[in-house]
């Protein structure tokens, strides 16, 4: 049996989505690493309207951090399905690893979000704050699995109240994908 076309978001307000996202679970990514806590991505509108991406998670007390472009896929287009380039590894940027990152699921108030992607191999719940109400977090995960998700390997993210320093611990960058590839 096929699967349906996924659902995205429509009209969404680039400018109101930017900000800082924490990471409330996920499935687990390749290029990130497995005992990673306190998640978090950063946007910020490029003025030609892609946007910067700035992941970052701490492990060991280390932060590790990957920063990319994202970018609408079609222009044109009111659905939120974006494109996300990030160039590996860091210190040598000669590869471009591109994914899709489709907003699924987005409040009025654009304060938790789900984000998916047409394989379904990729998901994460998103929210402005380090916790997110279960009832929502319930209803995030009901929504990806009507859109085809296998939810059971959705991993909650654990995140420190309080949060570590902006760029506490020792940074890494580069090594987090580098790592990944031998799953450490």
């Amino acid at each position: 049996m096929a699967k349906k076309e996924m659902e995205v978001v429509r009209s969404i307000d680039l400018k109101r989505y930017m900000g800082r996202w924490y990471e409330i679970a996920s499935f687990s990514s390749f290029f990130q690493p497995r005992n990673g806590e306190n998640t978090r991505a950063t946007y910020t509108l490029n003025e030609d309207g892609s946007v910067h991406v700035l992941k970052e998670t701490w492990s060991n007390d280390k932060r590790d951090y990957i920063e990319g472009t994202a970018y609408k896929v079609d222009p044109k287009s009111d659905e939120a399905k974006l494109k996300v380039k990030f160039y590996v590894p860091l210190f040598l940027p000669i590869i471009p690893v591109v994914g899709d990152y489709w907003a699924l699921y987005l409040d009025e108030d654009y304060t938790y979000a789900l984000i998916g992607e047409p394989r379904r191999k990729y998901l994460l719940i998103l929210c402005r704050k380090t916790h997110l109400d279960e009832d929502i977090y319930n209803q995030l995960v009901e929504k990806a699995k009507e859109e085809g998700y296998d939810v059971s390997k959705l991993k909650r993210t654990p995140q420190a109240d309080p949060l570590p320093a902006e760029n506490g611990g020792t940074d890494t960058r580069g090594v987090w994908w580098i790592k990944s590839l031998f799953r450490k």
